[in-house]
Order: C-alpha cells, then sequence, then structure tokens
C-alpha cells in the first residue's frame, strides 16, 4: 500500500490526545489478574493482558478477518480500512460492526477508548508513515495493547516495510498469530480449530499441484503514470505462490513488498501468469478488478509477453496477498489460476 490511500494525521494530535487522555483517566485494559494474565511475544515487543479484551480495534482486511474467524466480532469497537470485500463466511459478521473506509488518527482511534488494536498492515505504527497512529511503545505507554500480523514484523518498533525481515514471511507465523491471539482473547480452542482448518486446505493444495512445473507469476498493478508496481519477494503472495505450485517472478526484489517498476522490466521478466491487485474499497470483488487486466493486455507493449499470448492475465485482489486467515482460500484460488489442468472442475 502507498501513504497516498489513508488519511493523515491531524497536526498536534498525538501530544494533545495523550495528554487529554492522562487527564481524562482513560481505562487502561482490563484489570490484571494473576489467574487471567497472558503474554505473548510480538515482533520483539511483549504483550502482556490481565484478562482478555474487551474493546478490540481491528485496522485494515487481515485483522477484521482474524477477528471474526477467532469469534470476537462482538468484542469490536470499530474495523476500519477494507481492501476489499470480506469472505462470505465473514459477511454477516462484518455487518454487525461499526466500519470507517479510512484508517483513524491517533485521537479518532483512542476516541474509541480501545483496550487492544490488531493491525494487518504495519504502517499503522510507523514512524515513516502518514497512516501512524503513533509507535507500539506509545500506545502501550496509555494502556492499549497492540499487535502486528507478525509476516509483517519490522525489525524496530516505528518502522514499516523497508524494515520487514523476510525469514518472518512464512506460513507457520501466521498459525502463530492466530494462537497466540487466541491465547490473549481467551479463544484458545477456537484458534486452534481455525489453525487445523487452514493447514489442511493449504495441504491438499501442495499435494494436488506437487511435481508440476512451476510457472513464473507476477502481481502487477497498473499506474495512472504509466509505471507498475509489482509484489516483491517479501510480500505475503510471494508465499501463495509457491505454495500453489509457482514462483514469484520478482521474488528477488526484496527492499519493499510493493515495488515500482517500468514497461521494459516486465518485459524482461515476461512471467508465464500475471495476477493483478485491485484495491482499495470494502465493495471490491475480483470482478471488480478486470479493468486492471485490460489494461495490461491492452498495452500493445506487452503483447508479445507469454501471459498476455496465451490469456494468463487474471483479475486479483491485494486483499488475498494478506497474511491472515485468508491464506487458504487465497492458495485454493491461485493455484485454479496457475494450474487450471489440475484443477478444472
Amino acid at each position: 500500500m502507498t501513504p497516498s490511500v489513508f488519511a493523515r494525521l491531524r497536526s498536534g494530535a498525538l501530544v494533545a490526545c495523550a495528554i487529554v487522555l492522562a487527564g481524562c483517566g482513560a481505562q487502561p485494559g482490563p484489570a490484571t489478574n494473576d489467574a487471567t494474565a497472558v503474554t505473548r511475544a510480538n515482533c520483539g515487543i511483549d504483550v502482556g493482558v490481565g484478562g482478555p479484551p474487551q474493546r478490540i480495534y481491528a485496522a485494515y482486511q487481515p485483522s477484521i478477518e482474524i477477528a471474526h474467524a477467532l469469534g470476537v466480532t462482538d468484542r469490536l469497537v470499530t474495523t476500519a480500512f477494507l481492501d476489499s470485500a470480506v469472505l462470505p463466511e465473514y459477511q454477516a459478521a462484518q455487518a454487525k460492526t461499526t466500519y470507517v473506509e479510512k484508517l483513524p488518527s491517533r485521537d479518532e482511534l483512542l476516541s474509541k477508548n480501545p483496550d487492544f488494536v490488531l493491525s494487518g498492515f504495519n504502517g499503522v505504527f510507523a514512524k515513516s508513515s502518514s497512516s501512524s497512529v503513533g509507535t507500539r511503545a506509545s500506545l502501550h505507554d496509555l494502556g492499549v495493547r497492540t499487535w502486528i500480523v507478525s509476516p509483517l514484523c519490522p525489525s524496530a518498533d516505528g518502522l514499516a516495510d523497508e524494515a520487514i525481515d523476510p525469514a518472518t514471511v512464512r506460513f507457520e507465523n501466521v498459525y502463530a498469530d492466530l494462537r497466540d491471539l487466541g491465547a490473549l482473547w481467551g479463544v484458545s480452542e477456537r484458534a486452534e480449530s481455525v489453525v487445523t482448518q487452514l493447514g489442511a486446505r493449504i495441504d491438499a493444495v501442495r499435494a494436488k499441484v506437487g511435481s508440476a512445473p512451476k510457472p513464473r507469476v507476477a502481481v502487477v498493478t497498473p499506474k495512472d503514470d504509466g509505471s507498475y508496481t509489482v509484489a516483491g519477494g517479501i510480500d505475503f503472495v510471494t508465499r501463495i505462490i509457491d505454495a500453489a505450485g509457482g514462483v514469484n517472478a520478482f521474488a528477488d526484489l526484496t527492499e519493499r513488498r510493493n515495488v515500482q517498476i517500468g514497461a521494459e522490466q516486465l518485459i524482461a521478466r515476461d512471467p508465464d501468469i500475471i495476477l493483478t491487485s485491485m484495491c482499495c474499497k470494502a465493495t471490491y470483488t475480483r470482478a471488480d478488478a478486470q479493468p486492471q487486466a485490460d489494461k495490461i493486455v491492452g498495452n500493445p507493449a506487452f503483447a508479445n509477453l507469454t501471459a498476455v499470448r496465451k490469456g494468463a492475465v487474471h483479475p486479483f485482489l491485494f486483499a488475498d496477498r494478506a497474511a491472515g486467515v485468508r491464506i487458504a482460500h487465497a492458495t485454493e484460488l491461485v493455484a485454479e489460476l496457475i494450474h487450471p489442468d489440475l484443477f478444472r472442475r
């Protein structure tokens, strides 16, 4: 994601809100109870709760769907910023929540008096991002516990994409997140069930693609200025493509999740398959991404691309690149797109 899609922080909100909350005696979250206290580490930060949080703020698609999957919909004070429509199994739950299109400013967030903020994008807490609501340390000082989906772990508090450790971009980290959040939120059995189901679905895809040839897949977003953004190696879609029986054609680009390139670079890589990356509106489905696919196919410069010649440019959603509970859905979908012979219904 680029910072331009997010609301900018209001001037002075960080300092002013902290002062207001301190003066008004904001509730720091559940009272400590030795019998219910739980601590888990997330991106190098210890996150401890005295009891299951009751006022959870979920920011971005992965965190919103994780909250629904773990059965804490009734504890969500607000959900913010969906990249697309939630998965069908979560639509009824999402309809019951308060939803805002844009990420809140720091004071707007804290006005909801959350005791826990779960984020599916590391820019929420990054000093380098215009969408930041403050570092995790600054929120913890106010009694608000925070969590970032682990495959987006920055190397230090207050940093974003430029600091992601490629070693954290793994399915196992998604499973660990679900188990840790299950423990913190008091829903461990539910979390274990979700992990088991996701793992079984992904393992089934891996078994089906087996030793089939691995096509080179590029995830491409056409930009208005004629350039393109591609998903680099530290984007979670690299793992999804791998599990689906392909390889990311731009896996060697690891400086950021989203890397800007020119048309000539896409031509030079000549991917076998191209997926788009439509974002960001709460109603988007894959059908809404078709214009992006048409834009690529209709570019005369790409007429000789293997993916274009073979009719293998497919509409795809940014949401399906995420490290959350969509990973099984996304793996199944990508496998069907790149190995239609194996998954023909």
